[in-house]
C-alpha cells in the first residue's frame, strides 16, 4: 500500500535535509545552488545520459557510483552546465566536493555533484564556493526547504516537480521523496534532465542500482520533447535505512513493492518533464500494445512521441493519424502494418481512426474538439503479441523555437 503526497519532495523521508538559494550564477537572480544532505552515511545508485560528450559532473558521478562508497551530499547548480570544460571542469568538481565535505565533515568522494545550464563555459568557481558557505547553514526539512532546493536545479522550467509517498516494508513505514528538473533538451537514452530521489528504506547498493536502472528504462527513458540529449542527465538514488526495514538485498516480496514505488515516483516525474516541455501547450501520451517484445512496443512507443510532425499536428489539433504510422514504421520496431489499430483519446472523448490496418472514417468535428485538450491520448493496437509500453512527450509549437533561439541571453 502507497500513499502519494504532492505537496513535499526531497526531504520528506527521514534523515534528509536540503537548502537552494541564489549565489550569482544566474544573471536574473533566481535560485542557481542546491544542498541535499543526509544525516547518515547512505547507498547511492545512479543513471546517466548516454551522450559521448558529458559534463564533468557526470564523470564525476559514474566514479563516486561505481567505486560503491556511501554518500552524504549532493551539490547542484544551475546557470552553468560545467560541461565541455576540459581538465578544469573535473578540477572545479574536485574543489566543489572539497568545500561541502568539509562542512559536511565527510571526504569529497561521498559527495555527488550535478550541473544544468550554458555548456562551454567554465565555473565562477569563487561565486560557487562561497555560495555554498552560505548555502550550508539553510539546510533544513520541510516544504519551503523542499521548495527552494527544487528552484535551485530549475533552467527553463516553468514549475517546480516534487513527489512523495509512503509505502510498508518489513512492517516499517518507508518513505521517499524526489524532485527534478527538465524541459527542453529532453529524449530517449536520458534528457537534460536532472533527478533526484531519497528514502530511508535500508536497500543495498547493488539492488539500489538495479532497481533504479530498471525504473529508469520505463520512465525518464521513454519522455522526448525535441529529440536531443544532454551532456549533463543524471538521476540519483540515496537510501538512509533510517525506517528500520530489513535490508533489502534479494529480489524478495519487500523488493518489489520498493521497485513498484520507485517506478511510480519516476513515472511522476518523467510525465510532468515531458508536460512542462519547451513551449508545450499539451502533454502527449502514446501507448503500443500487443507488440512482440517489449524492446518492440518501446521503440514504437517512443519513435510516435519524437516525431516532430506528428507533435506539429497535435499543436495544430489537426488529427493526421498518417505522421503516427510513418514514425511506427521508422521506429526500428517490428510489426504487422495489416493489423494496427489506432484512436486518439482526450478528456472530450475518443475517436477510432484505423482498424485492421484500414483507415476509418472519422468526423473532423468531433476530432477538433479531442485535440484541442490538453492531455492527449495516443492509442495503438497490434496483433503481434502481448507486450506494450507508453512513452511521453508535448506538442511542438511556436514558443520552443523562440525560446532556444537567444537561451544564452
Amino acid at each position: 500500500m502507497s500513499t502519494h503526497k504532492n505537496n513535499s519532495g526531497i526531504t520528506a523521508p527521514k534523515g534528509f535535509s536540503a537548502a537552494g538559494r541564489h549565489v550569482g550564477i544566474k544573471k536574473n537572480g533566481k535560485n542557481d545552488l542546491t544542498l541535499v544532505a543526509c544525516e547518515c552515511p547512505a547507498t547511492a545508485a545512479g543513471a546517466f545520459t548516454k551522450n559521448l560528450v558529458h559534463a564533468a559532473p557526470v564523470a564525476w558521478d559514474r566514479n563516486v557510483i561505481k567505486a560503491g562508497g556511501m554518500v552524504r551530499g549532493i551539490l547542484v547548480n544551475s546557470g552553468n552546465a560545467n560541461a565541455c570544460t576540459g581538465k578544469q571542469g573535473m578540477t572545479d568538481c574536485l574543489e566543489a566536493a572539497k568545500t561541502y565535505a568539509g562542512l559536511l565533515k565527510c571526504s569529497p568522494e561521498e559527495i555527488l555533484i550535478c550541473s544544468t545550464g550554458v555548456i562551454g563555459v567554465n565555473l565562477p568557481m569563487e561565486r560557487l564556493l562561497s555560495g555554498i558557505k552560505e548555502t550550508f547553514p539553510l539546510l533544513g526539512s520541510g516544504i519551503n526547504h523542499d521548495e527552494d532546493a527544487v528552484a535551485g536545479i530549475m533552467t527553463t522550467d516553468t514549475y517546480p516537480k516534487t513527489v512523495s509517498m509512503t509505502i510498508e516494508l518489513s512492517g516499517k513505514t518507508v518513505t521517499l521523496g524526489g524532485m527534478a528538473k527538465g524541459s527542453g533538451m529532453i529524449h530517449p537514452n536520458m534528457a537534460t534532465l536532472l533527478a533526484f530521489v531519497t528514502t530511508d528504506a535500508a536497500v543495498s547498493g547493488a539492488m539500489l542500482q538495479k532497481v533504479l536502472e530498471d525504473s529508469v528504462e520505463e520512465t525518464y527513458n521513454m519522455i522526448s520533447v525535441d529529440g536531443d540529449t544532454s551532456t549533463n542527465d543524471t538521476v540519483l538514488c540515496l537510501a538512509n535505512g533510517l525506517a528500520g526495514n530489513k535490508e533489502i538485498s534479494a529480489e524478495d516480496e519487500d523488493y518489489r513493492v520498493f521497485r513498484d514505488a520507485l517506478y511510480e515516483i519516476n513515472k511522476k516525474l518523467a510525465i510532468e518533464i515531458a508536460k512542462d516541455g519547451e513551449g508545450a501547450t499539451k502533454l502527449l501520451e502514446a501507448t503500443v500494445s500487443g507488440a512482440k517484445t517489449k524492446g518492440d512496443a518501446r521503440l514504437i512507443a517512443r519513435s510516435v512521441i519524437s516525431s516532430n510532425l506528428m507533435k506539429a499536428a497535435m499543436f495544430g489539433n489537426d488529427a493526421n493519424w498518417g505522421r503516427v504510422l510513418c514514425a511506427m514504421g521508422y521506429s526500428g520496431g517490428t510489426f504487422d502494418p495489416a493489423g494496427v489499430e489506432m484512436s486518439f483519446n482526450s478528456a472530450a472523448g475518443s475517436i477510432l481512426l484505423m482498424s485492421g490496418g484500414e483507415p476509418v472514417p472519422f468526423e473532423e468535428e468531433k476530432a477538433l474538439a479531442i485535440l484541442k485538450e490538453k492531455e492527449i491520448k495516443i492509442l495503438i493496437e497490434l496483433t503481434d503479441g502481448s507486450e506494450r509500453a507508453t512513452a511521453w512527450g508535448c506538442d511542438l509549437t511556436y514558443d520552443y523555437v523562440k525560446i532556444n533561439g537567444d537561451y544564452r541571453s
